[in-house]
């Protein structure tokens, strides 16, 4: 039997930040919410087989409305979240694995990142493939500085040795699956562990970059609500002159 290609999406924020007393997951952009959005990405890749979602347990009914209603085929069940992005992770990666196998691919993503395209996807299931893993990550554009207080910049590390994590974040599902298992029996909190990159790495675990784009957005506040509608005119011009992401002027790849 072939190994699938499997999308896990959590979508368990409230959204506090934006501020619009609904999780920002269901603001409607261009007639439809970011969930969708995220969702149809994965939905209208070939390589990928299933999807899970993690979401607030008193939105799964909205949820499942919204998935018949723009035929979100491939979505095979939602989990309720847990108390934090990882425990929503767990969830969701738990149920799958009731009907995959260890050797299953699984794509770790946030359901407000609406902005990766279909290149990338399968470009991440490659590098699990050629490395075990494959973490979208960006090169850092800005200065960064360290500062221990807030008030004063202590140093300032080298640029060209950082980058910004992104998702999707991938691994084979049993790998994933038995860092979760072990971390949550000495801290079950996920205490320090912001992400599955991390949470790896405080494992001692090999983790591979693939270079994402600038404009894989996460939608967490108002202002990134214009910068996704923007993104939405952007890709509509690419598909209007028939332009592929590298003819595009000003590719955000880039």
């Amino acid at each position: 039997m072939m190994a699938k290609n499997i999308a896990v999406i959590f979508a368990g924020g409230s959204g506090a930040r934006m501020g619009a007393g609904l999780p920002k997951q269901f603001l409607e952009i261009d007639g439809k919410p970011i969930i969708i959005h995220t969702l149809e990405l994965f939905e209208e890749n070939d390589s990928i087989d299933e999807i899970y979602v993690a979401c607030k347990e008193d939105y799964i009914k909205k949820l499942q409305k919204l998935i018949r209603r723009f035929c979100i085929t491939k979505v095979t069940d939602i989990v309720p979240g847990g108390k934090t992005g990882q425990d929503s992770i767990y969830n969701a990666l738990s149920r799958a694995k009731k009907g995959n196998g260890n050797r299953d691919i699984v794509l770790i993503h946030d359901g407000v990142r609406p902005c990766i395209t279909s290149d990338l996807i399968d470009e991440v299931i490659r590098c699990v493939k050629e490395n075990g893993s494959a973490v979208t990550c960006t090169p850092m554009y800005e200065t960064p500085v360290v500062s221990e207080d807030g008030g004063f910049v202590d140093s300032v590390p080298p640029r060209n040795k950082l980058y910004t994590a992104q998702a999707p974040q991938s691994f084979y599902l049993g790998d994933i699956l038995e860092a979760h298992e072990k971390v949550r029996k000495e801290n079950p909190g996920y205490e320090g562990i912001v992400d599955s990159c991390s949470m790896m790495k405080m494992l001692g675990k090999d983790v591979a970059i693939v270079e994402g784009n600038r404009g894989n957005i996460k939608v967490t506040t108002p202002e990134d609500l214009y910068i996704f509608k923007a993104m939405i005119q952007y890709k509509e011009t690419q598909e209007a002159f028939g332009f592929s992401q590298r003819e595009v002027p000003g590719n955000l790849k880039k």
